[in-house]
C-alpha cells in the first residue's frame, strides 16, 4: 500500500467512521475536516485544491 492509500485508510477509520452524511457536499467537508486533523496530528501542512468541473469534451 502506498503512503497516500494508507493515509486515506487512516482518515476512513479515524475520522469518518461512525458517521453518517445527509449528502455528497457534507462527506466532502468531512474528508477536508479530517484531512486537516490529520495534518494537524501529524505536524505537516494541508492545502486545499480546487480542480475545474469544466469538462473539454
Amino acid at each position: 500500500m502506498n503512503p497516500i492509500e494508507l493515509e486515506w485508510q487512516h482518515l476512513k477509520k479515524d475520522e469518518l467512521a461512525a458517521k453518517s452524511f445527509e449528502d455528497e457536499l457534507d462527506l466532502a467537508y468531512a474528508v477536508m475536516d479530517g484531512v486537516q486533523t490529520r495534518g494537524k496530528k501529524g505536524n505537516y501542512s494541508t492545502q486545499r485544491v480546487k480542480f475545474s468541473s469544466h469538462s473539454s469534451a
